[in-house]
């Protein structure tokens, strides 16, 4: 299975911005932690500030990958890009977020991302991305 992890906005500030609410697991963490997790997987990491950036990764992916996982950040209540980009390419994503959108701010209740994604994963930390590589890949197993 080949997996592009996208993280979007401020993700590189993982373990030190808000520890309150994000937890001192650093995006390096999270990567290890991955690979860990998957090791017979072909994981590849990406992390942008940048709209574009990610749209790109979304669009090479097609051709690269077989499923998306995104933590597209505060770009998930924002970016009609980002849906139109993940609608575009057709490969199975899975949403992540480290804290739970839903029990925070109104404005984060809305992902523009949920709709195109086989589901979202929030409020369980670093270990959500473990759980969206894990149904990522049982989604890829179900025969066709």
């Amino acid at each position: 299975m080949r997996v592009l992890i996208l993280n979007g906005p401020n993700l590189n500030l993982l373990g030190t911005r808000q520890p309150k609410v994000y937890g001192t697991t650093t995006l390096a963490d999270v990567e290890d932690m991955c690979r860990a997790h998957a090791p017979d997987e072909q994981l590849s990491f990406l992390q942008s500030n940048h709209e574009g950036a990610m749209i790109d990764a979304i669009h090479a992916a097609k051709t690269e990958q077989d499923g998306i996982i995104l933590n597209a950040g505060a770009y998930t209540h924002t970016s009609i890009a980002l849906h139109d980009a993940l609608a575009s390419v057709e490969l199975p994503s899975v949403e992540v977020h480290l804290s739970n959108i839903h029990a925070r701010e109104a404005f984060r209740h809305h992902s523009y991302i949920a709709p195109v994604a086989l589901g979202q994963i929030a409020g369980f930390g670093a270990q959500g991305y473990l759980f969206a590589i894990d149904a990522l890949r049982a989604h890829l197993a179900k025969p066709t």
